[in-house]
């Protein structure tokens, strides 16, 4: 599994998720604080987070991790190219 993250003027390193479930906690550590926190520092007020409906960014503990970090999420249905440009990545891809 992989995890990228894409913006007007620049996209995240492809994270790479190691073996094993995604969990809200791992969704956590191993994005949110090292990823999402970074973009959200570089651009500032004006950031805003999407993501999809998958199970583990749902948790509450992921949404008291945003809200923590000051971290403003759109909510969007799962997989929705029209919506969310990122999705068509996975799309060629092959998920």
């Amino acid at each position: 599994m992989v995890w990228d993250g894409i913006m007007i003027k620049g996209r995240t390193r492809l994270h790479v998720v190691a073996n094993g479930t995604m969990t809200g906690q791992r969704y956590i550590d191993e994005v949110l604080l090292p990823h999402v926190r970074f973009f959200r520092g570089a651009i500032g007020d004006k950031f805003v987070f999407m993501d999809d409906n998958a199970t583990c960014h749902r948790t509450l503990a992921v949404q008291d991790c945003l809200d923590s970090e000051g971290i403003q999420r759109l909510v969007w249905p799962a997989r929705s190219p029209d919506l969310n440009p990122i999705e068509n990545v996975w799309d060629a891809l092959g998920r």
